[in-house]
């Protein structure tokens, strides 16, 4: 099932290119998507310099298991961000 749930998930794990195919579904299926269209717009932008998968990020996001990792991940996303 294509959810913008998904979609979310696969751009916290570094799959951009997955995530960005869902949220166009999602618009396509429903044109007044604000956050699709708002996602589409951030990951269009992101692609021209994004150089890949952080692998070490997504092995780290894998096998996380206590509230310490979670916060230092969390820390790193914000980072990513902005």
């Amino acid at each position: 099932m294509q959810t913008l749930t998904l979609a979310s998930i696969y751009e916290l794990q570094g799959l951009k290119e997955e995530a960005l195919d869902i949220y166009k579904k999602v618009l396509t299926k429903d044109p007044a998507n604000s956050e699709a269209q708002i996602a589409i717009r951030r990951l269009s932008g992101m692609r021209k310099k994004f150089l890949g998968v952080n692998k070490e990020m997504k092995e780290f996001f894998i096998k996380m298991d206590d509230e310490a990792e979670f916060y230092q991940f969390e820390r790193w996303l914000l980072k990513s961000w902005n």
